[in-house]
């Protein structure tokens, strides 16, 4: 992976506004920047998911200019049963205008088997190698639908931010009755905000994970509107996300935990997290109308007992570089290796996000309800008062604020 953006040897802490204009390419031969010759990599983590194929029809078949978008796609298969993501659905022969087929070098599949996957965070850290330095940076499940228009109607809503350092993040609505299928619009005037995370329990010890999320009208118009958390099913940001806060490679076997990582690890390179005002993608969920179709997709802990006691450890290193191990977690009982690489930045203090939103590591508690400060857009009309001027984060040294439970 590169290394970060920031030139930490010269005392920097937070990347500068100069190299963050230099980052990203641009579809465009005379070099113009406007918005729509702004690259997009969109990349894809799946795993024996028969819906992949069509998750890359959709991002093509939406795009306004799908001529800027290049898709990354980890494919974690049994190819003697499984149809690889990048086999069109037809013969090209026979259907020349599938996206597969049009956009076909435009489409990079890494395959690997099946039984060598050790969870999502693996998967997604060699998509992450897949960025080839393009604007913007997308994240999606292979399970999705795009609405028509989406490109331009995302890259709409983060300049509306005026923040170079947002990162649009969110669970995703699901697919059922979203999408017209005449415009192929969406039919949703509602969206998810990420603001309902507690601790909980399990085989790999306790550790904060973000629960159901609160879906309803903006209250914050014709922006996206900023709340605490990360999340793994949609990630929208500039190119420079990516490379600043790559996956860590070494966490085998972990499946709850990855957003609080990344997004911990983002809040200290200076990332701002954003819930979308509009959805742009839907996702299908193993319920209602399509519950069977979904249940039948295998899991990657099918082969669970190759790889058996990984996980333990790997929570420990994923807490412990994210302050959040417990007192009685030895430091020598994980593994440091590259920790600087996959650690955290200078621009915030992980105990600044705790104390913020009410986060008790040393009790492993949290106080509730935040979403009351969340969702009615307190959080945002307070915190965006110290966006820094230069449009590169808020500057949390101006922010005092400490949440607790409401009465």
């Amino acid at each position: 992976m590169e290394k970060p953006l920031i030139d930490f040897e010269s005392g920097d802490v937070l990347m500068r506004r100069s190299v963050s204009l230099k980052s990203g390419s641009l579809n465009s031969s005379t070099g113009e920047n406007k918005s729509e010759t702004r690259t997009i990599f969109v990349m894809i983590a799946s795993y024996r998911d028969w819906q992949c194929r069509h998750t890359v029809e959709s991002i093509f078949n939406t795009a306004t200019f799908p001529e800027r978008v290049r898709v990354g796609v980890v494919d974690q298969i049994d190819n003697k049963v499984d149809d690889s993501c990048d086999e069109p659905i037809a013969p090209c022969k026979d259907d020349p205008d599938q996206a597969l087929c049009k956009f076909a070098s435009q489409i990079d599949v890494y395959e690997m088997d099946a039984i060598l996957a050790v969870g999502p965070v693996f998967a997604r850290h060699l998509g992450y190698r897949l960025y080839r330095g393009e604007y913007y940076a997308m994240q999606v499940d292979a399970h999705v639908s795009f609405v028509k228009n989406w490109d331009v109607d995302i890259i709409d809503q983060i300049d509306a931010t005026g923040n170079d350092m947002a990162v649009l993040s969110t669970y995703l609505t699901d697919v059922a009755g979203s999408i017209d299928e005449e415009t192929g619009k969406s039919l949703r005037h509602t969206r998810p905000i990420m603001c309902n995370t507690d601790y909980e329990g399990g085989g790999q010890g306790k550790h904060l994970r973000h629960l159901s999320q609160p879906e309803a009208i903006p209250h914050i118009k014709n922006s996206p509107q900023l709340q605490p958390y990360w999340a793994a099913g949609f990630s929208f940001a500039r190119g420079h996300f990516l490379v600043n806060v790559p996956y860590d490679l070494y966490l085998p076997n972990i499946f709850q935990g990855e957003e609080t990582s990344i997004g911990i690890r983002g809040f200290t390179y200076g990332y701002d997290f954003y819930a979308p005002e509009k959805s742009v993608v839907f996702h299908m969920y193993a319920n209602g109308v399509n519950a069977q179709k979904r249940n039948k997709v295998p899991k990657f802990w099918e082969h669970q007992n190759l790889y058996r006691g990984l996980g333990v450890a790997a929570m420990n290193r994923l807490n412990g570089i994210i302050h959040m191990n417990p007192s009685n977690v030895e430091v020598s009982s994980w593994n440091h290796e590259e920790e600087s690489r996959y650690g955290l930045g200078k621009a915030r203090k992980p105990e600044k996000f705790f104390d913020t939103f009410g986060i008790h590591v040393k009790q492993q508690t949290t106080e509730q309800r935040l979403c009351q400060f969340v969702d009615s857009g307190r959080m945002h009309r307070q915190f965006t008062q110290h966006l820094r001027p230069d449009g590169m984060g808020i500057n949390y040294d101006e922010v005092n604020y400490k949440f607790v439970t409401p009465n």
